[in-house]
């Protein structure tokens, strides 16, 4: 995967705030729901919770301050967990040292209802146009340059008028040791595609089964397509969606070898914010106990399609009435209702 790299905008330019403690920008849906597989997989998750804590990495100063959005009596008990993924290889450091100045490549917000019956994921492209607090209109990638999580964390909030309970990051390199850990994961591709490099994979459209550095082509890859991101999302989504199918299947869950594998491998790849530990995962996982791969929904943030900004750079224009009834689901707990996410992967 390519990514998005903060040194070809223009903001860029501008002065970076050094952080106090380097993020690692990263995909945690995955990490969260392996967690959720060894909490329900039996008793044997102090050693589990032990080995994520110990091995995972906690972001400093994630949220903003001031006033932030909040949600309608309907939605008490919600969450809204926000997702984030890069390649730290492409960034050419260690997946430990990625900071502000790394790769964002992936944006995804995970609302969980109250009722826990679903999971909601929205892709976010990094590409779209929106406000960034403070800064202006610019790409919703602009904001980790400009003003680390914190502006990353206001920004969607700004975006979708609604909080956001946690962060949780994964970097892609991870995708190796937990697909190795896994035996493989089964992927319905829906485009064939040749990914782009000397190392170049060929990838046929129907099943196809990633492992290590195959996993990192398919979910990198976004030149092959003639939309680009749209299609990287796509694979995307459908990656975490067989991830998840794996993690949360029988084979897996009745066995405790390959449970404590699957957390020992990605937990190094993953931050979480400081109230997202091992204990705060497994409680979410106790109350999600009864979701499936099959009750996690998949959908990108409504888009009018691509557009040049005002200073010409190629950007994804919002689709303003998409998103405000977006808004107002996630107030009111109302987001399985909308019909984008019918088309779920």
């Amino acid at each position: 995967m390519s990514g998005y790299d903060f040194e070809h905008e223009s903001v860029v330019s501008r002065a970076r705030p050094k952080k106090k403690h380097p993020v690692r920008l990263t995909l945690l849906l995955l990490a969260g729901l392996v967690v959720v597989a060894a909490v329900v997989a039996g008793g044997y998750l102090f050693n589990l919770a032990n080995t994520f804590n110990s091995k995972s990495d906690t972001i400093d100063s994630v949220f903003p301050t001031g006033e932030r959005p909040s949600l309608e009596p309907t939605a008490e008990g919600s969450l809204n967990i926000l997702l984030l993924g890069s390649d730290s290889r492409a960034a050419g450091v260690a997946p430990d040292q990625t900071g502000s100045d790394g790769r964002s490549d992936t944006m995804m917000l995970m609302h969980i209802p109250a009722d826990r019956n679903d999971i909601f994921v929205m892709s976010i492209l990094r590409d779209t146009w929106t406000e960034i607090p403070g800064h202006g209109e610019n790409k919703i990638n602009s904001a980790i340059a400009l003003g680390g999580m914190p502006l990353v964390v206001e920004t969607v909030e700004t975006l979708l008028d609604a909080p956001v309970d946690h962060v949780a990051i994964i970097d892609f390199e991870g995708f190796k040791g937990l697909t190795d850990a896994l035996g493989g994961v089964e992927v319905n591709n829906p485009v064939a595609f040749q990914s782009s490099g000397a190392d170049g994979e060929f990838f046929a459209q129907g099943p196809v089964t990633l492992q290590g550095e195959s996993a990192l082509k398919f979910v990198r890859e976004r030149y092959a397509f003639s939309d680009g991101d749209y299609q990287r999302v796509r694979n995307q989504q459908a990656f975490v969606k067989a991830v998840l199918g794996e993690v949360l299947s029988a084979d897996t869950l009745t066995d405790p070898g390959k449970v404590a594998n699957v957390v020992s491998k990605i937990s190094p790849y993953v931050s979480v914010d400081e109230d997202l530990d091992a204990a705060a995962i497994g409680g979410l996982a106790v109350s999600l106990r009864n979701v499936r791969s099959g009750d996690v929904k998949f959908s990108t943030l409504p888009t009018l399609g691509t557009g040049t900004s005002a200073d010409g750079q190629s950007i994804v224009v919002k689709d303003e009435a998409g998103i405000a009834q977006v808004a107002e689901a996630l107030s009111n707990d109302s987001l399985g209702s909308l019909p984008l996410f019918s088309g779920s992967p």
